[in-house]
């Protein structure tokens, strides 16, 4: 008997859409029934995602569409991730290689997210089984992963799915089914660059297969390599200079996608300096001067906000698309043990490397970077003990006396001091390189069962280590240290020499102390350099463990036909260590302090599937079935969970079939939201309520202000509640995980119709889909926002979210008693996401005759129509809508029409953005009758092309152009809601690139 390969799609039927393929394998197919076709033997059974029950037909009673490896050879994708986000199905990924240049971690991971739901709700496959995340403490596979021209094909199922395939398919399950089976040997070449000659990509891969044993095994290697060169903002004219969005500047809507520029931050490389009533920076040509004073002179160019030749241009040094190589080695094998019972392995190992550039780092004297975070002030003065145990006060001698002349003792310390700005261009940019190795393989058997059933039992074993090196970074104890300099009048050092500058801390010299001097641009010495810079480092280790067994078949015959049934078991593990650098743990390197994270759970799990035929061949009952599945998951963190679907399809006639689906889907909480340690943050923009507040009145916000002692002894002191610009500007807090979570649970519907009218002939290649889908998540796990924890607290009364507040004592400063000192915001089970939309398909073939070839004209179409897509923070707080705004258009589409013959193949793709509008809260203007008006951005639409030549059955030629229309990204500037750092629009949405080419070659023996 021969063996069934669960993953080999037999298939002869029509296609149905899909919009990113000049020739799809079909996600709905036409009906091959036991009637038709005599007994089904386990041999012709297949699996399609979205039911573990194998089947003679291609179907789904869920939105299922495919796309197979044509479609991916015929886009020229070097990485699957730019074919997939072409789809209206997918959201704006969390992850790409244009958004993740500011990240910490991350970089250059691609990701995908079904539904706009979040790529943590979206459940990735190969081959049906799970794939080790990419990212620590998370379950986000990086498509990086994924061997490009490996895959068989790709399908993509949207609802909820964990009755079927467990914890994280709340939105939906991508599977990518890897090629098996392969025999010969397959490459292929390609080189592409934009018409600006830049972001230059290549890839090159081979893939061999063969039998052994007589065909009872084979064996297929893959060898892929890719690189993706990256681009720099400095290397585009419109994001060569710094800017910011006019409407962020004046308030005038009116003004929304107008750039000023230059906008120059205001940490220029020579520094900016506070001394008094004084500021100081230094003029182009390096003269010292004062700006700003309270009676007197200001500088010709205006430098508070940046703009002019004395701020600094941090778009030179941005990253619009970082850089990634790919080395992926993949195989997979089987051998048949015996006429019923295979061995199987798959592996996978990958190596990714990415890296990224921005700006050199800003720093100040104030406590957002730690240099005084205290005081905020740099102390000028010193108290200097002499070898006769004498103590002087004596002035750093390396600040210029202008500026020395000017300083006041400002924190009450009894020495003078400054603040001050600077960018460190000396220290260079602040860069890192990334190395991310993955490791995974599957060992397993399956077989069958009576001639019945089909069985498989697997171990799947996944890992993944990341390397991440950081410069860029200072030592701030280190950088306080060198900026407390004394002229060595007594010769502590020993040199002989009384008139050198030396450190005043003698650990500090003894640990090789050198002073900086951060006056006028290109002041700080190598050796300064050498003692204050800050490398830092990030090592990850996430680990996957599986084992899982599946059984499938027909328990008995019914009247309609054979009674379906799939059961199964899963145990996983899942572990997540995430290591940072020492001064990185403490804050100590001018950022934020990051804890390291580490933790673990694993989950026993089985579940059930069953599929019952009611009626076949009846009056308006052509095909009546109903179906559902049952799991149950025992975590070691939430404890037992449940998850169940029910399933309905109803076929009145040949041409027509109806479907429907109902889902309970969970997600139980990952690593990173149970066990992340709490990281310090520094908001901005927030505004304490109490502000303003008096000793009687405010209604209940007046009471619930006044109900803390910090704030009643302030309004005790002051009249009103009193607050200084370092108490607005010293709002902390700290994020981290809550090992209290629960899972989130979701409920999705479905309501579809597929519309093949096989029985015209004129129409029988035709294949419409239409689809509803309603889903609406609870509990979702996530932060609540320091803005909504005040809100909450002192307007609602939200005693749980007070908690989270914490104001300075009674005991201190008069005028910062009660003032907020730390907002802490925890991961919850409190938000509430809801989506509402309809796609639509439609694919066409027929076949042609075109100078005197035969051939054939394909047509396919994907359509999204999004009615809803609502975040909801806390119970009763105000819905954040987001359709219709920029990444989640309300309407999107992806169509191909092409053509082939056996010699020429030519097809053109084209994707449409619909208008998009800027985020509601802060870009809408209302005017009296209530009504909004939103500033927008105009729908997009992307037309690619690729063309190939077949000079003989074993070689193809082929070159094709992307954005053939050389669109031109739509202005969202910096200061605007989806602005992406650095490419002055929503990169990770629109292109970037321009018009682009790439050629290459395919050959196969």
């Amino acid at each position: 008997m021969k063996k069934t390969h669960f993953s080999k799609l037999k298939l002869s039927v029509a296609p149905v859409v899909l919009g990113v393929a000049l020739v799809s394998a079909p996600a709905f197919a036409q009906d091959v029934s036991a009637d038709d076709e005599g007994a089904v033997a386990p041999d012709d059974m297949i699996i399609v995602t979205g039911s573990r029950i194998a089947s003679p037909q291609v179907e789904s009673n869920a939105p299922l569409q495919i796309v197979n490896s044509e479609a991916i050879q015929q886009s020229g994708v070097t990485n699957v991730q730019e074919l997939l986000l072409k789809n209206p199905a997918f959201g704006t990924p969390a992850l790409s290689r244009t958004n993740s240049a500011f990240l910490t971690s991350g970089t250059g991971v691609a990701t995908v997210d079904l539904r706009d739901l979040g790529s943590d709700r979206t459940l990735v496959l190969v081959n049906g089984r799970r794939v080790v995340s990419s990212l620590s403490g998370s379950s986000t596979v990086d498509l990086n992963v994924i061997p490009t021209q490996f895959i068989e094909r790709i399908d993509f199922l949207t609802g909820g799915a964990s009755s079927l395939y467990g914890s994280d398919a709340v939105a939906g399950v991508v599977n990518f089914v890897y090629k098996k089976d392969f025999q010969g040997l397959e490459g292929n070449a390609q080189y592409g660059l934009t018409e600006k000659g830049d972001d230059i990509r290549y890839q090159a891969n081979l893939t061999m297969g063969a039998n052994f044993d007589d065909g009872r095994g084979n064996i297929m290697v893959h060898l892929g390599y890719s690189n993706e060169r990256g681009l720099l903002s400095r290397e585009r004219k419109n994001t060569f200079t710094d800017d910011s969005d006019t409407a962020a500047l004046t308030g005038d809507l009116a003004d929304y996608g107008v750039p000023t520029e230059p906008f120059f931050s205001s940490f220029p490389e020579q520094g900016r300096f506070v001394a008094g009533d004084y500021t100081f920076t230094y003029s182009p040509s390096g003269a010292l001067q004062p700006c700003f004073t309270t009676n007197g002179p200001t500088c010709t160019t205006d430098i508070g906000n940046g703009v002019g030749p004395n701020g600094f241009n941090r778009q030179y040094y941005r990253t619009l698309a970082v850089p990634v190589k790919r080395y992926t080695v993949a195989a997979v094998g089987h051998y048949d043990v015996t006429d019923s019972v295979s061995m199987f392995f798959e592996g996978t190992y990958n190596k990714t490397q990415s890296s990224r550039i921005i700006e050199p780092f800003a720093l100040s004297s104030d406590g957002s970077t730690g240099i005084y975070p205290a005081s905020g002030v740099m102390p000028i003065e010193n108290y200097i003990i002499a070898p006769d145990g004498t103590t002087t006060i004596a002035v750093n001698p390396i600040v210029p006396g202008a500026i020395a002349a000017q300083a006041t003792d400002s924190d009450g310390d009894g020495l003078r001091d400054i603040g001050f700005a600077r960018r460190l261009s000396e220290f260079g940019t602040r860069n890192g390189q990334t190395t991310r190795d993955f490791l995974r393989f599957v060992v397993g058997f399956e077989g069958t069962l009576a001639d019945r059933f089909n069985w498989d039992l697997s171990y799947n074993y996944g890992q993944v280590t990341e390397n991440q090196v950081s410069n860029g970074q200072v030592n701030v104890v280190n950088f306080r240290n060198a900026l407390a300099a004394m002229t060595d009048v007594n010769d502590v050092n020993g040199n002989g020499l009384t008139t050198d500058v030396i450190c005043v801390d003698a650990e500090a010299r003894a640990n090789g102390c050198v002073p900086i001097n951060i006056f006028g641009k290109g002041a700080i010495t190598q050796e300064a350099i050498d003692y204050i810079a800050a490398q830092q480092s990030l090592q990850t280790d996430i680990k996957q463990q599986v084992v899982q067994g599946n059984i499938s078949g027909s328990l008995f015959e019914l009247p309609a036909g054979p009674l379906g049934v799939a059961a199964g078991f899963e145990y996983r593990k899942e572990e997540s260590v995430e290591d940072n650098d020492a001064l990185t743990n403490q804050g100590l390197n001018a950022g934020n302090k990051l804890p390291d994270t580490s933790g673990q759970f694993d989950v026993i799990e089985a579940y059930a599937e069953v599929k019952v035929p009611i009626l076949r061949d009846q009056p308006f009952f052509r095909l009546l079935e109903l179906g559902g599945a049952f799991r149950v998951a025992d975590y070691s963190t939430v404890g037992t969970i449940y998850s169940y679907n029910v399933q309905g399809t109803w076929e009145p006639f040949e041409d027509l079939r109806l479907r429907a689906t109902w889902a309970r889907a969970v997600r139980a909480p990952n690593i990173g939201e149970l066990f992340s340690g709490l990281s310090q943050t520094f908001p901005s923009g927030l505004q304490d309520p109490c502000a303003g507040i008096g000793a009687t009145g405010g209604g209940a916000l007046g009471d619930n202000c006044r109900a803390d002692p910090g704030v009643a002894a302030n309004i005790a002191a002051n009249g009103t509640f009193t607050l200084t610009q370092g108490d607005i500007q010293g709002i902390s807090g700290f994020n981290g995980g809550n090992p209290n979570l629960e899972e989130e649970k979701a409920d999705s519907w479905t309501v579809g119709a597929v519309l093949n009218p096989r029985s015209i002939d004129a129409l029988r290649n035709l294949t419409i889909t239409a689809d509803y889908y309603n889903i609406k998540i609870d509990n979702v796990i996530a932060t609540v926002g320091r803005g909504t924890i005040l809100d909450q607290c002192y307007n609602q009364g939200n005693s749980q979210l007070c908690d989270l507040v914490i104001r300075r004592p009674t005991n201190t400063a008069t005028n910062s008693a009660g003032s907020i000192e730390f907002i802490n915001d925890l991961a919850v089970n409190a938000a509430k996401l809801e989506t509402q939309g309809l796609d639509v398909t439609v694919n066409w073939f027929t076949p042609v005759d075109f100078f005197s070839a035969d051939g054939r004209l394909n047509f396919n179409l994907s359509y999204n129509h999004l009615f809803q897509n609502d975040y909801t923070p806390l119970p009763g707080a105000t819905v954040d809508r987001a359709d219709g705004e920029i990444g989640t258009a309300a309407d999107r589409f992806t169509g191909t029409l092409g053509y082939s013959n056996d010699k020429f193949k030519w097809s053109f793709t084209g994707t449409y953005i619909g208008k998009s509008y800027e985020d509601d809260v802060s870009w809408c203007a209302f005017f009296g009758d209530g009504s909004p008006r939103c500033v927008s951005v105009p729908a997009e639409f992307y037309l690619d092309t690729q063309m190939s030549f077949l000079p003989d059955e074993k070689f193809e030629v082929y070159f094709g152009v992307d954005n053939l229309l050389d669109n031109k990204a739509p202005n969202i500037l910096t200061n605007t809601t989806f602005n992406v750092t650095g490419t002055d629009t929503a990169a990770d949405v629109y292109d970037i690139f321009g018009r682009r080419y790439y050629a290459g070659v395919r050959f196969h023996f």
